[in-house]
This record gives structure tokens, sequence and C-alpha cells, in this order.
């Protein structure tokens, strides 16, 4: 196990300013999660804004994902020698800069643009924000500060994209990426203010920090999240014609689910710190498996209504819970690059995504229905389990060999 960084004069953190600083670092993840997400919500009026159908809109979501997956690895193995909380306040300016430019893009090839570079300091800031929350508190709860720090993430898709996207269809698209603004600023006061200094670590080069995804377990845990995640995002993605196609609710219902989504996913990111803690990777292996079976579930029972909303829940649970400990698990296994390795979740997500969707899509298109894309999905967790076994061989083969001299490093190895 890699040891921390030496002790210094400095006198510990309270444990309100503990408190206080991770709530700053969950801000900014909530402010980055309303962006992401309520631009689905008021896509028709982005369409509309700037001349396009809807269709052609979408691919101002897309843009997002793609400044995420490019960003997240770039920006993370280029900002390991700054100081911590200077690169936070930076990717917070910078995604405030990419969302004052999308409130005020005159078209949609500069929208388009103005998500992409929004989208960059994605990865980058929860990578960061995730190493610096692990560094304040002891050993034994690092897994739960870092999954503390995601809670912003869930508690959006909660609060913040309804009001958004509320905000947006009544006073113009425009002023819900305006209220991004106001939320990434107050982000930047909050972090300068209570966030301690965190040196970076000096020594550290681009190709060192990208030398972890030669790591086999690196790419091993990324196939698991671009593959097994996806699973999840099939369903997600086509939640709104499984509520009135299939359980033949309302329309107005729709919003009533994904609040239920939204709270299972804030139980599900609290519930993986505490199962990252206590043994990471059997977690993340049940956390899978979960996942699997209740897809599976969801896609037998769409119709009953009452079968669908604890469905819908309980896939947001083990979703979250699994999105956190592949989070970890990467911090785990990129050795010093723990801040590249915590970026790459965010990319490896961001393509998980966009593979449930297309998968979700094909599916519908040949005429199976709304229920396949659950059960496609159910198929892609199946898929998951296999570099996640792969994974666990390895890891097996590397406790049985001798283990390496200690060196002096900041990370920190969660509980098998």
């Amino acid at each position: 196990m890699s040891a921390l960084p030496p002790a210094t004069d400095a006198p510990p953190l309270s444990t309100a300013r503990v408190v206080v600083a991770i709530v700053a670092l969950a801000l900014g993840g909530f402010a980055i999660g309303t962006t992401e997400f309520v631009t689905m919500g008021v896509l028709p009026d982005i369409a509309d804004g700037v001349g396009v159908d809807i269709p052609t809109a979408g691919h101002v979501i897309s843009a997002y994902a793609l400044g995420v997956v490019v960003g997240a690895p770039v920006i993370a193995a280029m900002g390991a020698r700054l100081p911590r909380r200077a690169l936070l306040v930076g990717l917070m300016v910078a995604f405030l800069v990419g969302n004052v430019l999308t409130a005020v893009a005159p078209g949609y090839p500069t929208l388009l643009g103005a998500r992409f570079l929004a989208g960059l300091p994605h990865g980058a800031y929860f990578g960061v924000a995730s190493l610096v929350a692990a560094s304040l508190v002891a050993p034994r709860l690092r897994g739960r500060a870092v999954s503390s720090v995601m809670l912003g993430l869930a508690v959006a898709l909660v609060a913040g994209v309804p009001a958004a996207t509320w905000l947006g269809q009544a006073a113009g698209w425009r002023s819900a990426y305006w209220l991004v603004v106001v939320l990434a600023a107050a982000t930047v006061a909050a972090v300068l203010v209570v966030v301690p200094s965190s040196p970076g670590r000096p020594e550290a080069t681009v190709r060192g920090e990208l030398g972890a995804l030669r790591r086999p377990q690196v790419l091993l845990t990324l196939a698991v999240g671009i593959v097994g995640f996806g699973g999840m995002f099939a369903l997600y993605s086509y939640i709104a014609p499984v509520v009135t196609d299939v359980a033949e609710l309302s329309r107005g219902t729709v919003p009533v689910v994904l609040l239920v989504y939204g709270v299972g996913g804030i139980i599900g990111t609290a519930l993986a710190g505490r199962l990252g803690d206590w043994a990471l990777f059997r977690s993340l292996v049940g956390a899978l498996l979960a996942l699997m079976v209740l897809l599976a579930a969801v896609a037998a029972v769409a119709a009953w209504v009452p079968g669908l909303v604890v469905g819908v829940f309980l896939v947001s649970v083990s979703g979250s819970t699994l999105a956190i400990l592949l989070q970890l698990r990467l911090m785990e296994t990129a050795g010093e690059a723990q801040m590249l390795g915590a970026a790459l979740n965010h990319a490896a997500l961001n393509l998980a995504n966009a593979l449930g969707a297309w998968v979700g899509g094909l599916v519908i298109a040949a005429g199976l229905g709304y229920r396949a894309p659950s059960a496609v999905g159910a198929g892609l967790a199946v898929a998951g389990l296999v570099p996640l076994a792969v994974s666990a061989v390895l890891r097996r083969r590397e406790r049985v060999a001798p283990a390496p001299a200690p060196r002096q490093a900041e990370a920190w190895v969660p509980a098998p």
C-alpha cells in the first residue's frame, strides 16, 4: 500500500472545516450535473431558438459528452503538477466560461462549440475534487469522502435539473445556463474560501500520467464502465416511452418517475462510499450483478406500474453505486496518477451513455418495442462482467506475487 504524504506542521482540520470543504467541492458537482442534463429538458426550446429541428439540436448533448471524453484525460494529465486548489478554481472558471458562451451563442455552430468547451473541465474537476476530498479525511473514510463529492451530481438530478428546466421553459432556454453560471461562480468563491491549499506533484509528467493507460487493471476497469454501465443508459435514455407506451401512464407521470430515479441515485451514491471503504472489489462485482438482474426485471415487469417504479428506483441505486465504485477502483489501480484515474471514469461513463442510447435505439428500430432497451441493457451488464472477471484473475495473481518496495506517494488503497 502506498503511503500518504508525510505529516506537516499544519494543524489538522476540524470536522466542521472538512465538511464545509467537501460541500464546496460537491457544489461544483451540482453545477456540472445541472448543465449536463438540463439540455435534455430544454431541447425543444433550444431547437426553436437556434433554428434547427430537435434531432439536430440533440447534437449539442453529444458535443458536451465529447468534451468530457477529450478533456478528462488531457487536462488531468497536464494539470497533475499544479496546486490542487488553484487547479479546481481554474477548471471551474473554464466551466463557467463555457456556459456563458452557451448562454450567448448566436447560432447553432457556436452553440455546438460552446457545449464542447463546457464539457472539457467536467471529468478533470471530479478527478481533482475526489483526490482533494480523500486527502482531507482518515484512510477509512476516503470512499465516503469521494462519494460525498459525487453527491452533488446526484442531487442535481433531483433539484438542479428540474429547477433549471423550469426556468429555461419559463424565461427562455438561455436562462437555464445563466443559472449554471451563477452556480459555477458560487463554487469558485466557496473553493477559494473553504478548501485548504493542496500541493500538486511537481515530479509528474504528462507522459508519466498517461502511462496509467498502459496498466491492464485501469483498462479493464474502464471497459467495465463503458460496457457494463452502458446497460443503465439503455434504460434511462428511453424511460419516457417506457412510462407512456408500456406502462400506459400519462406524460405528466414521466417527471415523477425521473424524480424516483434521481432519489435512487442519491441513495446509491451515498451507499457506494461505505461499500468502497468496506470491500471495494467485492462491492463492485455485486453492484454490476445487481444491475444486470434489475434491468432484466424491469424489462419483464415494465407494464406493471408498481414494478416499473420500484425497478427504476433500484436500477438507479445499483447504477449509481456502480459508478462511484468504478471511480474508486480507477483511483486504486492508477498508481500515482489517481487524479487521472478519477477523471477517466467520467470519460468512460459518457461513452457508456452513448453506447447504451445507441444500442437501445437499435433494438427499438428493429421493432422489438420499448422493453427491449432494458433487456439489452442487462446484456451489456453481463458483457461488463467479462473484463471484471479478467481483472479479478489478475488481481489474484498480483496478490500472490512478491510485493514491490514501497514508494512515497499520496495514493490510497481501499479495503480489498
